[in-house]
């Protein structure tokens, strides 16, 4: 796998771990119980990582389809375009700017520990999944649509490079409450 790549691989297992840890935490029982009515829950958190794992898989799986396999696989450097970079800077905790998500990505109802962890897991394997059959595009040409925000685009490479500090945020955010 591309060496960049790889690194993004082994960010998607740290997150998965780090949820792992939380669960060990944090006691089944507090997992939805909000400590801040402004704030989430840790269950909400952990939701709302499914939810987001759930909107881009699409968009990925497509992007990564969309086109013909180059004969010669890419072997360069990747680099985020200007949104995805943005979004990469703002995205790792602690955040400076709290954003709010649109309705699509607010959980609505909560699962039990048990169940969340397991769809988590699912999600972090079809992600891992979609990253290797990336491997050798030429991600930097590859354009995707935010499902946050039909109006901003920005290349494959920067895509999946904001899904990790994305899981890191909201895995903070979920620490935060009762750890």
């Amino acid at each position: 796998m591309h060496p960049q790549l790889q690194a993004l691989a082994d960010e998607f297992h740290f997150a998965t771990a780090r949820l792992h840890a939380l669960a060990r935490a944090v006691p089944a029982e507090k997992w939805g119980v909000r400590r801040d009515p402004a704030r989430w829950s840790v269950a909400e958190c952990v939701a709302h990582l499914n939810l987001t794992a759930e909107g881009y898989a699409e968009i990925l799986r497509e992007a990564i389809t969309r086109d013909q396999r180059p004969t010669t696989p890419f072997t360069g450097r990747y680099r985020r375009d200007f949104w995805g970079w943005v979004l990469w800077k703002m995205m790792p905790p602690p955040y400076r700017i709290r954003t709010p998500t649109i309705a699509r990505f607010v959980p609505q109802a909560v699962a039990p520990v048990g169940q969340l962890v397991a769809e988590f897991e699912k999600w972090q394997q079809i992600q891992l999944d979609l990253l290797a059959a990336a491997n050798g595009l030429p991600l930097n040409s590859i354009r995707v649509t935010s499902p946050f925000n039909a109006k901003l685009q920005y290349n494959l490479y920067s895509c999946f490079s904001i899904l990790p500090p994305h899981q890191h945020r909201h895995l903070w955010q979920a620490e935060q409450v009762w750890t």
